[in-house]
């Protein structure tokens, strides 16, 4: 899947553009409240990118932040989303726990998503019978209990 020019995204109005490079380390669906509170939808399609592949070639004074659990709990952060100022358009979330940048799918240019499996899949609304795995939280390989549920 490598374009050795990689990819190109933006917000959506255009303001804040980035760049990734590469490959992603995971592209999947999540059916968590937050992230579909977050992307008013359904199900969220996610990919997963190291910090080094991503990066904001346009706007980046123009990003807004917010960190639903640091804000509640005055903790560290987990998922601080970041969106444009100027139109709302969401643009990524960095995953300082898990080390990694997560893009919405939907939003980088010429991009073939190809979801390997489903996290949070215990919280679905939507229910997909796609022959992934699906998982009740996470991988564990990414912090999760590694129960799988059946579709």
């Amino acid at each position: 899947m490598t374009q050795a020019t990689g990819y190109r995204g933006s917000c959506f109005c255009g303001t804040v553009e980035f760049s990734l490079t590469g490959d992603p380390e995971a592209m999947a669906y999540c059916h968590c409240a937050s992230c579909r509170h977050w992307s008013a939808g359904q199900v969220n399609a996610f990919t997963l990118w190291q910090p080094e592949r991503f990066k904001i070639t346009r706007g980046a004074e123009n990003i807004a932040s917010f960190d639903k659990l640091s804000a509640a709990n005055n903790l560290p952060g987990t998922s601080a989303r970041k969106w444009c100022k100027t139109c709302g358009g969401h643009v990524f979330i960095e995953h300082p726990t898990m080390g990694v940048v997560d893009v919405p799918a939907a939003i980088i240019k010429g991009f073939s998503f190809v979801p390997g499996f489903h996290v949070h899949y215990q919280e679905t609304v939507h229910p997909m019978q796609d022959g992934l795995p699906k998982f009740k939280d996470l991988p564990a390989e990414a912090g999760g209990s590694g129960e799988k549920l059946p579709e």
